[in-house]
């Protein structure tokens, strides 16, 4: 298949599925989600996506109708029915389906996925950015479906012909970005927001935290602000889909330069850590 989407139990290339017109994300966008690559039709970090994925839901008392054992089989097998061994795979719950009301019964969700072709970005080169006041809601750190914030965050920096949006409290401090998670380096520090109310707690943040650990770099899971962000010696960007991006410029002004050593080695042993995590699966052939 070129593309494939899934909804509780039916799949099918994308253009041809339907949704219930009752189902609660037409009328909320009531659900969580979570997405991440695959390569070599290798679902990479598949158990920690799960595991966020599951806690999302039960922040938001979402009824997941699987296992997570069940889930991870079944993204598996979807993944294998593609043409490609490279993918962006996104898995959704929502909260049912039943007719508009802002309350809600207790009950499994309604299971999704997409999966679509993407390759894997080295992050080789820099991206530009552009900063905008966070005024999202205070549940950051649940990966919802209520993503019309993030829209237009990704929207300006659409316009301002730019990649990415970063956010920055009242107070300045920053927070994440339209869809990614933003980190700093000075001193030869690596500088991440902590996993709070405030943010998405990412899975490409995680694996830059322990890959910090893991080369010896510092790293400090504390509050930094706009002042911080334009002193710093670099800014790093990542998403599970973009490993380790790296900003150059920020409101039309040059950044970073300062510390490319530290910043290579980590983006360099990120990228690869993928890389021999999915080689390991390069002899899956495809079934069904």
């Amino acid at each position: 298949m070129k593309t494939l989407g899934y909804y509780n139990g039916k799949y099918d290339e994308l253009d041809k599925m339907t949704i219930p017109f009752n189902d609660r994300v037409c009328f909320f966008g009531d659900g969580v989600y979570d997405a991440g690559p695959s390569r070599n039709y290798y679902l990479f970090a598949i158990d920690e996506h799960i595991d966020r994925f599951f806690n999302s839901a039960a922040l938001l008392d979402i009824e997941i109708p699987c296992s997570k054992s069940e889930l991870k089989d079944l993204l598996q097998s979807l993944v294998l029915k593609m043409d490609t061994g490279g993918n962006f795979v996104y898995f959704a719950c929502t909260r049912g389906t039943g007719i508009r009301s802002h309350t809600y019964d207790k009950g499994p969700g309604n299971l999704w996925v997409m999966i679509k072709p993407e390759v894997l970005n080295d992050c080789q080169k820099p991206i530009k950015c552009v900063t905008a006041e966070d005024k999202r809601f205070y549940y950051c750190n649940c990966k919802t479906l209520n993503l019309l914030p993030s829209v237009l965050y990704a929207e300006k920096a659409y316009k301002a012909g730019v990649d990415e949006t970063i956010l920055y409290r009242k107070d300045g401090r920053i927070t994440e970005c339209a869809h990614c998670n933003c980190h700093i380096i000075k001193d030869g520090i690596v500088y991440t927001a902590p996993t709070d109310e405030l943010i998405l707690p990412g899975i490409a943040r995680a694996h830059l935290v322990r890959m910090c650990k893991m080369l010896g770099i510092g790293v400090s899971e504390t509050p930094y602000y706009l002042k911080d962000l334009w002193d710093a010696d670099e800014i790093i960007v990542t998403s599970s889909s973009n490993v380790c991006m790296y900003v150059d410029e920020l409101d039309g002004k040059p950044v970073g330069g300062k510390d490319r050593e530290t910043l290579f080695r980590l983006r360099d042993a990120l990228y690869q850590e993928i890389i021999e995590a999915t080689d390991i699966k390069r002899n899956v052939r495809k079934c069904g």
